[in-house]
């Protein structure tokens, strides 16, 4: 039995790998006017850069959590560090935009052999109810303020360092997560005697990626309406397929039968629209304050640091109550509270800064009370033998979240952008001006004075009228989902 210091010395240990894992998904934020000038990567080439690193994540997350109950959490955890070490190395000296999209397909490879592993661990490690509560909390605060600390230490190296510095931290981070690990996590037990069903990992990663390059191919201002709806049906069928195969195996990577659990499927609902609020929202709002206000990346970074602190204290301070209170009650308040701040800065993104991190504060406390109680439901109502699977559930819900909110907002953003973008005769046909701000303000260094005056105007206009929608439609989906939460809880409540 480990003594109390212990188990809180194994939080720390799987919570700094998280913490790298959720930065790696934002850190990139603040250098991607960078990377693009560097690596001269167009619109599409920056999504997937982006955007590889979650799809891959969340396509092998189910296969990776139920590897860790058949292999044992500790060696899977052990693994996922050596890998995500040498591709860090490797994203870090990448020489073009290929290359570093390959690096963050080997990181998310990494990412996904720790991620369940780490919730999986806590699951393990704390038997008292309380104390689980209380560290599943810490994890999950971690997490959303890791995502939002990304763009602060993306900022703060690109300020001193090349871009390459966003993956050269994680190396020596890696080591020392390592060695504590080898020395102190428990090994646990595994069942060896367990399937392991690649097959059904690599159908869900078809249909993720399927889906996701339809609406970002159907999205774009030259996209092929033939290859987004060949990609949507591919990614249909797959996803189909994934769900009869589970339904038919006698030891699926996802029991379906959890879901039957309101508590379990709001966490999950929960996770997912929290954390396709959060990455989606800080994806645009970096860019914004980069392109659009002129701020350094370090600037950018400290100026939302309010949001990711706010989420840090909720998610924690909720963890530490969490057991005593209504689940479903608080996943429905947090999403309520989450999109009122949202449509309150759909209405002060251009008001003081006072105003603004007022704003951020609510969307943050809100989305960090969000996800600290979805993981506790969801790991809390499944057994001990099926942390593996739970763990999976809850983190495919938080990359998917991400993944999913990059796509869909960003693709919303870019279609309103082209489509508000009024030019006059005189600027039409520029290269990449009518893609994105950043083709505009590439185009705009080449252009006469007056002629590149006008053109930024117009551009920065156009981007603002694309924020402003991608902010409605968080709200409205957030506010959206806590009424459906309300309805499953009323209608669980008069079933009860």
């Amino acid at each position: 039995m480990f003594t109390q210091a212990k188990r809180w010395i194994v939080l720390a240990i799987v919570s700094s790998a998280l913490f790298l894992i959720v930065i790696d998904m934002t850190v990139l934020y603040t250098a991607l006017p960078t990377l693009t000038r560097e690596l001269s990567a167009d619109a599409s080439g920056k999504l997937w850069i982006v955007n590889a690193y979650p799809l891959v994540m969340a396509g092998l997350l189910p296969s990776m959590g139920v590897l860790g109950d058949r292999l044992g959490h500790k060696r899977l955890f052990n693994f996922g560090l050596v890998v995500f070490g040498l591709a860090s190395l490797m994203a870090a000296f990448s020489p073009s935009v290929a290359m570093l999209i390959a690096a963050r397909v080997l990181l998310a490879v990494g990412a996904a052999m720790m991620m369940p592993a780490t919730l999986s661990i806590i699951r393990l490690t704390f038997t008292d109810a309380k104390e689980r509560s209380l560290a599943i909390g810490i994890w999950a605060s971690v997490s959303s303020g890791g995502a939002g600390l990304g763009p602060l230490v993306g900022g703060f190296l690109l300020e001193h360092f090349y871009w390459g510095s966003v993956f050269l931290i994680n190396v020596p981070i890696v080591a020392l997560a390592l060695a504590a690990s080898i020395r102190i996590v428990p090994r646990g037990a595994s069942s060896a005697g367990k399937p392991w069903d690649f097959a059904s990992s690599l159908l869900v990663m078809a249909g993720l990626v399927g889906a996701l390059y339809g609406v970002k191919e159907f999205a774009r201002p030259d996209g092929s309406a033939t290859i987004a709806a060949i990609a949507a049906i591919v990614g249909a069928l797959s996803l189909i397929g994934f769900v009869r195969r589970q339904r038919r195996s006698r030891d699926p990577l996802i029991d379906f039968a959890l879901f039957r659990n309101i508590r379990f499927t709001a966490g999950a609902v929960t996770a997912l629209m929290a954390s396709f609020s959060l990455i989606g929202l800080e994806y645009l709002l970096t860019q914004r304050l980069q392109l659009v206000l002129g701020l350094s990346p370090l600037q950018a970074g400290l100026f939302i640091l309010p949001l990711p602190i706010a989420a840090f204290f909720a998610g924690t301070l909720l963890g530490g109550v969490l057991h005593r209170l209504n689940i479903v009650k608080v996943l429905l308040l947090s999403l309520l509270t989450a999109g009122l701040g949202t449509g309150a800065f759909l209405f002060g993104y251009e008001a003081s800064p006072a105003v603004q991190i007022a704003c951020m504060i609510v969307i943050g406390a809100g989305l960090g009370a969000a996800m600290s109680s979805a993981s506790s439901a969801i790991m809390n109502q499944a057994p001990a033998e099926q942390a593996g699977m739970a763990a999976s559930v809850e983190e495919v819900s938080f990359e998917l979240g991400g993944a999913v909110g990059i796509a869909v907002l960003g693709s919303l953003a870019s279609s309103v952008y082209t489509g508000t973008l009024a030019l006059p005769d005189s600027l039409r046909g520029l290269a990449g001006a009518s893609d994105s701000l950043d083709g505009a303000l590439a185009a705009a260094e080449k252009l006469p004075a007056e002629a590149s005056a006008l053109l930024r105007t117009l551009a920065m206009q156009a981007f603002d009228q694309s924020f402003s929608a991608v902010l409605a439609v968080g709200a409205g989906l957030l506010l959206l989902t806590s009424l459906i939460l309300a309805a499953m809880r009323h209608r669980a409540s008069k079933a009860a």
